[in-house]
Protein backbone atom coordinates (compact mmCIF):
# COMPACT_ATOMS: atom_id res chain seq x y z
CA UNK A 1 0.00 0.00 0.00
CA UNK A 2 1.49 3.23 -1.05
CA UNK A 3 0.79 6.51 0.66
CA UNK A 4 0.24 9.55 -1.47
CA UNK A 5 1.73 12.77 -0.10
CA UNK A 6 -0.35 15.87 -0.50
CA UNK A 7 1.43 19.10 -1.32
CA UNK A 8 0.59 21.97 0.96
CA UNK A 9 -1.43 24.75 -0.64
CA UNK A 10 0.65 27.84 -1.50
CA UNK A 11 0.05 30.85 0.74
CA UNK A 12 -2.39 33.36 -0.55
CA UNK A 13 -0.92 36.55 -1.87
CA UNK A 14 -2.47 39.70 -0.64
CA UNK A 15 -3.37 41.97 -3.51
CA UNK A 16 -4.26 44.90 -1.30
CA UNK A 17 -1.96 47.52 0.14
CA UNK A 18 -0.26 46.70 3.44
CA UNK A 19 -2.00 48.21 6.39
CA UNK A 20 -0.30 50.89 8.40
CA UNK A 21 2.87 52.82 7.66
CA UNK A 22 5.99 50.88 6.83
CA UNK A 23 9.10 51.20 8.95
CA UNK A 24 11.02 52.75 6.07
CA UNK A 25 8.38 55.47 5.69
CA UNK A 26 8.42 56.21 9.41
CA UNK A 27 12.20 56.49 9.40
CA UNK A 28 12.07 58.78 6.38
CA UNK A 29 9.64 61.17 8.06
CA UNK A 30 11.65 61.02 11.28
CA UNK A 31 14.80 62.08 9.43
CA UNK A 32 12.94 64.86 7.59
CA UNK A 33 11.32 66.23 10.74
CA UNK A 34 14.26 68.44 11.93
CA UNK A 35 14.32 70.20 8.57
CA UNK A 36 10.55 70.20 8.05
CA UNK A 37 9.54 71.80 11.37
CA UNK A 38 11.49 75.09 10.85
CA UNK A 39 10.11 75.35 7.30
CA UNK A 40 6.56 74.97 8.59
CA UNK A 41 7.10 77.39 11.46
CA UNK A 42 9.05 80.13 9.70
CA UNK A 43 7.93 79.83 6.05
CA UNK A 44 4.59 78.11 5.60
CA UNK A 45 3.07 79.46 8.82
CA UNK A 46 3.83 83.17 8.15
CA UNK A 47 2.82 82.71 4.51
CA UNK A 48 -0.63 81.40 5.44
CA UNK A 49 -0.98 84.09 8.11
CA UNK A 50 -0.08 86.80 5.59
CA UNK A 51 -2.60 85.46 3.07
CA UNK A 52 -5.30 85.57 5.72
CA UNK A 53 -4.23 89.05 6.79
CA UNK A 54 -4.64 90.33 3.22
CA UNK A 55 -8.43 89.98 3.50
CA UNK A 56 -8.70 92.03 6.69
CA UNK A 57 -8.34 95.68 7.71
CA UNK A 58 -5.49 94.85 10.12
CA UNK A 59 -3.36 97.77 11.29
CA UNK A 60 -0.13 97.87 13.29
CA UNK A 61 -1.69 99.96 16.04
CA UNK A 62 -2.98 99.32 19.52
CA UNK A 63 -6.66 98.83 20.31
CA UNK A 64 -7.61 98.21 16.70
CA UNK A 65 -10.20 95.53 16.13
CA UNK A 66 -9.38 93.58 12.98
CA UNK A 67 -12.33 92.65 10.81
CA UNK A 68 -12.77 90.74 7.56
CA UNK A 69 -13.12 93.03 4.52
CA UNK A 70 -12.94 90.52 1.67
CA UNK A 71 -11.48 91.93 -1.55
CA UNK A 72 -11.68 95.55 -0.46
CA UNK A 73 -7.88 95.79 -0.12
CA UNK A 74 -7.47 94.40 -3.63
CA UNK A 75 -9.83 96.94 -5.23
CA UNK A 76 -8.08 99.74 -3.35
CA UNK A 77 -4.70 98.42 -4.48
CA UNK A 78 -5.70 98.20 -8.14
CA UNK A 79 -6.97 101.77 -8.07
CA UNK A 80 -3.82 103.19 -6.42
CA UNK A 81 -1.49 105.07 -8.75
CA UNK A 82 1.43 104.51 -6.34
CA UNK A 83 1.07 100.75 -6.68
CA UNK A 84 1.13 100.81 -10.48
CA UNK A 85 4.14 103.14 -10.39
CA UNK A 86 6.06 100.80 -8.08
CA UNK A 87 4.97 97.79 -10.15
CA UNK A 88 6.29 99.41 -13.34
CA UNK A 89 9.58 100.29 -11.64
CA UNK A 90 9.83 96.80 -10.20
CA UNK A 91 9.35 95.14 -13.57
CA UNK A 92 11.92 97.44 -15.20
CA UNK A 93 14.34 96.63 -12.39
CA UNK A 94 13.74 92.86 -12.39
CA UNK A 95 13.85 92.38 -16.17
CA UNK A 96 16.86 94.66 -16.67
CA UNK A 97 18.91 93.19 -13.84
CA UNK A 98 18.05 89.60 -14.78
CA UNK A 99 18.92 90.10 -18.45
CA UNK A 100 22.15 92.01 -17.79
CA UNK A 101 23.17 89.54 -15.08
CA UNK A 102 22.77 86.67 -17.50
CA UNK A 103 24.74 88.33 -20.32
CA UNK A 104 27.57 89.43 -18.03
CA UNK A 105 27.67 86.09 -16.21
CA UNK A 106 27.68 84.13 -19.47
CA UNK A 107 30.65 86.10 -20.76
CA UNK A 108 32.52 85.68 -17.48
CA UNK A 109 31.69 81.96 -17.32
CA UNK A 110 32.99 81.44 -20.87
CA UNK A 111 36.18 83.27 -19.92
CA UNK A 112 36.69 81.29 -16.70
CA UNK A 113 36.08 78.04 -18.59
CA UNK A 114 39.18 78.63 -20.72
CA UNK A 115 42.65 77.43 -19.73
CA UNK A 116 43.82 80.80 -18.51
CA UNK A 117 46.69 81.58 -16.19
CA UNK A 118 45.60 82.09 -12.55
CA UNK A 119 42.17 80.76 -13.45
CA UNK A 120 41.60 79.51 -9.89
CA UNK A 121 42.29 82.95 -8.42
CA UNK A 122 39.97 84.56 -10.95
CA UNK A 123 37.18 82.15 -10.03
CA UNK A 124 37.54 83.00 -6.35
CA UNK A 125 37.51 86.76 -7.03
CA UNK A 126 34.44 86.38 -9.26
CA UNK A 127 32.31 85.13 -6.36
CA UNK A 128 33.41 87.77 -3.82
CA UNK A 129 30.23 89.88 -4.22
CA UNK A 130 28.17 86.77 -3.52
CA UNK A 131 29.72 86.49 -0.05
CA UNK A 132 29.01 90.10 0.92
CA UNK A 133 25.78 91.05 2.77
CA UNK A 134 23.43 93.38 0.84
CA UNK A 135 23.80 96.09 3.50
CA UNK A 136 27.58 96.14 3.09
CA UNK A 137 27.24 96.23 -0.70
CA UNK A 138 24.77 99.09 -0.46
CA UNK A 139 27.04 101.15 1.79
CA UNK A 140 30.04 100.47 -0.42
CA UNK A 141 28.23 101.60 -3.57
CA UNK A 142 26.88 104.68 -1.81
CA UNK A 143 30.52 105.67 -1.39
CA UNK A 144 31.20 104.91 -5.06
CA UNK A 145 28.28 107.13 -6.11
CA UNK A 146 28.97 109.87 -3.55
CA UNK A 147 28.65 113.27 -5.29
CA UNK A 148 31.69 114.83 -3.57
CA UNK A 149 34.08 112.04 -2.61
CA UNK A 150 32.87 109.22 -4.86
CA UNK A 151 35.27 107.20 -6.97
CA UNK A 152 33.01 107.38 -10.02
CA UNK A 153 32.87 111.18 -10.08
CA UNK A 154 36.62 111.32 -9.51
CA UNK A 155 37.24 109.10 -12.54
CA UNK A 156 34.78 110.97 -14.77
CA UNK A 157 35.66 114.44 -13.48
CA UNK A 158 31.99 115.20 -12.72
CA UNK A 159 29.93 116.16 -9.68
CA UNK A 160 26.77 114.15 -10.35
CA UNK A 161 24.60 113.02 -7.46
CA UNK A 162 23.85 109.64 -9.01
CA UNK A 163 21.42 108.34 -6.38
CA UNK A 164 19.47 111.62 -6.10
CA UNK A 165 19.04 112.33 -9.81
CA UNK A 166 15.54 111.50 -11.12
CA UNK A 167 16.84 110.13 -14.42
CA UNK A 168 20.00 108.39 -13.16
CA UNK A 169 18.94 106.80 -9.85
CA UNK A 170 17.24 103.74 -11.36
CA UNK A 171 20.05 102.96 -13.86
CA UNK A 172 22.56 103.42 -11.03
CA UNK A 173 20.92 100.85 -8.76
CA UNK A 174 20.45 98.48 -11.73
CA UNK A 175 24.25 98.48 -12.14
CA UNK A 176 24.60 97.59 -8.46
CA UNK A 177 22.01 94.84 -8.80
CA UNK A 178 23.85 93.32 -11.75
CA UNK A 179 27.18 93.43 -9.91
CA UNK A 180 25.64 91.86 -6.82
CA UNK A 181 23.78 89.00 -8.47
CA UNK A 182 26.25 88.11 -11.22
CA UNK A 183 28.45 85.70 -9.18
CA UNK A 184 25.83 83.02 -8.50
CA UNK A 185 24.69 83.14 -12.13
CA UNK A 186 28.31 82.79 -13.22
CA UNK A 187 28.86 79.75 -10.98
CA UNK A 188 25.76 77.99 -12.30
CA UNK A 189 26.60 78.70 -15.95
CA UNK A 190 30.21 77.65 -15.44
CA UNK A 191 29.03 74.33 -14.01
CA UNK A 192 26.78 73.91 -17.03
CA UNK A 193 29.64 74.66 -19.42
CA UNK A 194 31.88 72.08 -17.77
CA UNK A 195 29.18 69.41 -18.12
CA UNK A 196 29.03 69.75 -21.92
CA UNK A 197 30.87 66.81 -23.57
CA UNK A 198 34.05 67.90 -25.31
CA UNK A 199 33.33 65.45 -28.12
CA UNK A 200 30.62 67.78 -29.40
CA UNK A 201 33.11 70.63 -29.83
CA UNK A 202 35.63 68.30 -31.44
CA UNK A 203 33.01 67.08 -33.92
CA UNK A 204 32.04 70.67 -34.71
CA UNK A 205 35.66 71.63 -35.24
CA UNK A 206 36.16 68.68 -37.58
CA UNK A 207 33.12 69.80 -39.57
CA UNK A 208 34.72 73.21 -39.99
CA UNK A 209 32.36 75.14 -37.69
CA UNK A 210 33.71 78.46 -36.48
CA UNK A 211 33.93 79.38 -32.80
CA UNK A 212 30.73 81.43 -33.07
CA UNK A 213 28.86 78.57 -34.79
CA UNK A 214 30.00 76.12 -32.12
CA UNK A 215 28.79 78.53 -29.43
CA UNK A 216 25.43 79.06 -31.12
CA UNK A 217 24.74 75.45 -32.14
CA UNK A 218 26.37 73.54 -29.28
CA UNK A 219 26.89 75.68 -26.18
CA UNK A 220 23.54 77.49 -26.02
CA UNK A 221 21.35 74.41 -26.75
CA UNK A 222 23.26 72.37 -24.16
CA UNK A 223 22.90 75.20 -21.61
CA UNK A 224 19.17 75.71 -22.20
CA UNK A 225 17.95 73.85 -19.05
CA UNK A 226 20.52 75.69 -16.92
CA UNK A 227 19.62 79.06 -18.47
CA UNK A 228 15.90 78.53 -17.85
CA UNK A 229 16.49 77.56 -14.22
CA UNK A 230 18.91 80.34 -13.26
CA UNK A 231 17.07 83.16 -15.06
CA UNK A 232 13.83 82.09 -13.39
CA UNK A 233 15.46 82.15 -9.96
CA UNK A 234 17.16 85.47 -10.70
CA UNK A 235 13.85 87.05 -11.70
CA UNK A 236 12.19 85.91 -8.47
CA UNK A 237 15.11 87.18 -6.36
CA UNK A 238 15.21 90.51 -8.16
CA UNK A 239 11.48 91.26 -8.07
CA UNK A 240 11.56 90.60 -4.31
CA UNK A 241 14.64 92.74 -3.72
CA UNK A 242 14.44 95.00 -0.69
CA UNK A 243 17.56 95.39 1.45
CA UNK A 244 20.00 96.51 -1.24
CA UNK A 245 17.74 99.20 -2.72
CA UNK A 246 16.60 100.35 0.72
CA UNK A 247 20.19 101.01 1.78
CA UNK A 248 21.01 102.75 -1.50
CA UNK A 249 18.04 105.07 -1.99
CA UNK A 250 15.16 104.08 0.35
CA UNK A 251 12.96 104.31 -2.73
CA UNK A 252 13.94 107.86 -3.68
CA UNK A 253 14.27 110.29 -5.20
CA UNK A 254 10.56 110.96 -5.40
CA UNK A 255 9.71 107.26 -5.58
CA UNK A 256 11.82 106.70 -8.72
CA UNK A 257 13.41 103.58 -7.21
CA UNK A 258 10.52 102.43 -5.02
CA UNK A 259 10.22 98.74 -5.80
CA UNK A 260 7.03 96.84 -4.85
CA UNK A 261 8.60 95.42 -1.69
CA UNK A 262 9.65 98.92 -0.62
CA UNK A 263 6.09 100.10 -1.23
CA UNK A 264 4.77 97.22 0.89
CA UNK A 265 7.27 98.04 3.64
CA UNK A 266 6.15 101.67 3.75
CA UNK A 267 2.48 100.73 3.89
CA UNK A 268 3.05 98.18 6.66
CA UNK A 269 5.56 99.93 8.92
CA UNK A 270 5.34 103.63 8.09
CA UNK A 271 1.59 103.97 7.59
CA UNK A 272 0.73 100.79 9.57
CA UNK A 273 -1.74 99.32 7.06
CA UNK A 274 -0.82 95.67 7.63
CA UNK A 275 -3.78 94.20 5.77
CA UNK A 276 -3.27 96.42 2.73
CA UNK A 277 0.46 95.62 2.63
CA UNK A 278 -0.29 91.89 2.88
CA UNK A 279 -2.63 92.14 -0.10
CA UNK A 280 0.15 93.88 -2.03
CA UNK A 281 2.52 91.03 -1.25
CA UNK A 282 -0.10 88.46 -2.26
CA UNK A 283 -0.79 90.29 -5.52
CA UNK A 284 2.92 90.42 -6.35
CA UNK A 285 3.30 86.71 -5.61
CA UNK A 286 0.47 85.93 -8.05
CA UNK A 287 2.00 88.18 -10.72
CA UNK A 288 5.44 86.57 -10.31
CA UNK A 289 3.96 83.06 -10.55
CA UNK A 290 2.01 84.06 -13.67
CA UNK A 291 5.07 85.60 -15.37
CA UNK A 292 7.25 82.61 -14.47
CA UNK A 293 4.58 80.17 -15.64
CA UNK A 294 4.34 81.90 -19.02
CA UNK A 295 8.13 82.06 -19.35
CA UNK A 296 8.63 78.38 -18.47
CA UNK A 297 5.78 77.35 -20.78
CA UNK A 298 7.36 79.17 -23.71
CA UNK A 299 10.78 77.69 -22.97
CA UNK A 300 9.40 74.17 -22.74
CA UNK A 301 7.43 74.68 -25.95
CA UNK A 302 10.54 75.84 -27.79
CA UNK A 303 12.53 72.90 -26.39
CA UNK A 304 9.99 70.47 -27.88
Amino acid sequence: MTATATRPAPPRRSHGRPRGISRKTREMWLLMLPALVPVLLFSVGPLLYGIGLAFTDARNTRNHETSFVGLENLWELLSAADFWSSFRIGMIWAVSVTALQFLAALGLALLLNENLRFRGVARVLAVVPWAMPPVVIGLMWRLVYHPDAGILNSLLGTEINWLADFSLALPAIIVVGVWTGMPQTTVVLLAGLQSIPKELYEAGEVDGASRWRRFWNITLPQLRPVIVAITSLDFVWNINQFGLVYVLTQGGPGGQTRLPMLFAYEEAFRYRFAGYASMLGLAMAIVVLAVLGLYLWRQMREAR
